[in-house]
């Protein structure tokens, strides 16, 4: 059956063009399409294939006149007007059966370069500097880890850390029995995983529940010398407490692949010397939001996709 055409906004794996043809779609293929460009053309589609930097709210949709589905490549759908898009009809798909696998290794691969000083002895090394004893690191076997969250990535990380031997918490404020089919982790309250993790991780969406989820409040409630790890988004974690945390010792190591400002060409003089001094601790690994970015993932959420909306054309 041959349908109408399909806005592909971000790199995707060819699988998706392959797909989409046999599902009867043509597609234009503009990875590096602005957003206002999207606004001027996006009449002409009934499908549209996004990434980050397209945000689908209620003016897009108004312009949408043919738009059947949307989807997301990967998780976060605070990019999406969810409600809107359901009044007008348009189906919602995202993917983070896509990525879950590779968010929750970098996750751990961040926590183990914190943990063992990697960055920094690495670095060291190469400036012909050998000093053992300061990069004497510490063990995960045997430590706390919280996981606030508990979806796709939260629980694909509980698995990757059942090998490390961790006492494992998880809090999931949505769902029940969450951790019934997995015997290794403990459901929590937020109360009980302050108090007794020696790191906390955030597999959080972005909405005005999570919204600086973890503050200078939340922190103060922690273990003296906790660890931070956040792979979800740059907001759930407010960058202003985790420097004054990181400052009185209070957080003894943080783990950061989201930022609340992930445009340094956009930054204010404020946001430039707020994200240089977070920069400067050595107790810090950062990286710049690719967490779920392999060569793997860039398969496995074309596929989720396609996938998803071949049910959604045989319902």
């Amino acid at each position: 059956m041959k349908r109408g055409k399909v806005l592909i906004t971000d790199g995707v794996h060819p699988i998706l063009f392959e797909g989409l043809k046999n599902l009867g779609f043509e597609h234009d293929y503009n990875p590096k399409i602005s957003l206002s460009e999207v606004h001027q053309i996006i009449h002409q589609y009934e499908g549209l294939v996004m990434n980050s930097k397209i945000i689908a709210d209620q003016s897009l949709f108004d312009k949408a006149e043919q738009l059947f589905f949307i989807a997301r490549l990967g998780s976060g759908m605070e990019i999406v007007d969810q409600t809107y898009a359901k009044l007008k009809g348009i189906h919602v798909i995202n993917s983070p059966e896509g990525n879950r696998n590779a968010v929750a290794e970098h996750a751990l691969g961040m926590l183990l370069s914190l943990a063992n000083n990697l960055n920094r002895a690495d670095r060291e090394l190469r400036e012909m500097h050998w000093d053992r004893e300061k990069n004497r690191g510490f063990e995960l076997y045997g430590k706390t880890i919280g996981l606030i969250g508990f979806g796709h990535t939260g629980s694909t990380f509980a698995k990757r850390l059942q090998g490390m031997e961790m006492n494992i918490l998880a809090y999931d404020k949505y769902k029940e029995n969450y951790a019934s089919p997995f015997p290794f982790v403990k459901e929590s309250s937020p109360e009980e995983i302050k108090k007794e993790a020696d790191i906390i991780s955030f597999h959080l969406p972005l909405n005005d529940e999570t919204k600086y989820y973890c503050d200078s409040k939340f922190i103060s409630e922690c273990k003296q010398g906790l660890i931070i790890l956040n792979t979800s988004r740059g907001n759930v974690v407010e960058t202003k407490a985790i420097l004054e945390a990181l400052d009185s010792g209070k957080v003894g190591g943080a783990c950061m692949d989201v930022f609340e400002n992930e445009k340094p060409a956009t930054f204010s003089k404020e946001e430039k010397e707020m994200y240089e001094r977070l920069y400067s601790f050595e107790n810090t690994i950062f990286s710049p939001h690719v967490a779920g970015w392999t060569q793997e993932s860039k398969f496995k959420l074309s596929k989720v996709i396609l996938e998803k909306l071949e049910k959604i054309l045989a319902s």
